[in-house]
């Protein structure tokens, strides 16, 4: 599975829990929202991740 930055941002728009956790991990860490949005890829997404199924879904 490959990281698609517009994919990603999709997901983030359309889950609330996401959204929330993609604003803690750049408060927390001082990161821009792209290295932010990567992180919370490899976090919660890529392989087996919680909402990996969701990101799939996506055109």
């Amino acid at each position: 599975m490959q990281y698609s930055k517009p994919k990603m941002e999709r997901l983030v728009k359309n889950n609330a829990e996401l959204t929330k956790r993609l604003k803690e991990i750049m408060k927390e860490h001082e990161l821009e929202r792209s290295f932010a949005l990567k992180a919370l890829y490899h976090s919660d997404v890529k392989d087996g991740g919680r909402f990996m199924k969701d990101y799939q879904d996506l055109p």
